[in-house]
């Protein structure tokens, strides 16, 4: 039980601290932060076009999965270029599109984390809230450590033991800066999108340290 506290204690992290990780770093790679939102941006601007431009035709259902796939895999390229932001690497955008291997892992997570948890939100919402909060590393966790799918489940799972109750009020935090931004003419997005995500990793990483060295 003592040493249960102990680790607990160990791995207790300060959202208000993540929070202004986040800000600053957004404010030192301002520039970074710009081009790489620009990318994403027209990525899905061109995929809208498409989309519009077959709508009702036989290509459609096709160009859907194709969408898809093309949604997924800037997915786990955005993961791994904040990831290396965050080890103050350089920005890569070739990382957008040369994680394929990871593609069906990462699906299969993805499809079993949004069942497990929907059908928690189905049974009361808060056996739902509790595994989003339980597993939600494991996308960073597969990009970040080339994971297996039950292996980054479990792992994140040992992460946030003892720490669930902060998590979830480091979600409330990010959710209401966000509206925040989304409210300020969406332009306060650009602001706090790139801000909550360095914050995320940093807690990720910071809980990883921990639990590496338990």
């Amino acid at each position: 039980m003592e040493k249960s506290a102990k680790t607990t204690s160990a791995k207790s992290f300060s959202i208000s601290e993540a929070l202004r990780y986040g800000f600053n770093f957004f404010k030192a790679n301002l520039v970074t932060f710009i081009k790489l939102g620009g990318v994403l941006l027209v990525i899905n601007i061109l995929s809208n076009m498409v989309t519009e431009a077959l709508k009702g035709s036989a290509l459609s259902l096709i160009w859907g999965l194709i969408s898809f796939a093309i949604s997924l895999l800037v997915q786990i390229g955005s993961i791994k270029i904040v990831l290396d932001l965050y080890d103050k690497k350089q920005l890569n955008f070739s990382h957008l599109y040369s994680h394929s291997s990871l593609f069906l892992r990462y699906l299969g997570a993805s499809i079993l984390y949004v069942i497990a948890v929907g059908i928690g939100f189905i049974l009361l919402i808060i056996p739902g809230i509790y595994l989003a909060i339980k597993w939600q590393f494991y996308s960073f966790l597969i990009v970040d450590k080339n994971m297996g799918i039950m292996e980054s489940f479990k792992k994140s799972s040992a992460m946030t033991e003892g720490v669930k109750w902060k998590l979830f009020l480091f979600a409330l935090a990010l959710a209401v800066i966000n509206i925040l931004g989304a409210l300020v003419l969406v332009v306060g997005l650009i602001v706090t999108i790139p801000t909550t995500v360095m914050a995320t990793i940093y807690i990720y990483r910071k809980l990883l340290s921990h639990h590496s060295k338990s």
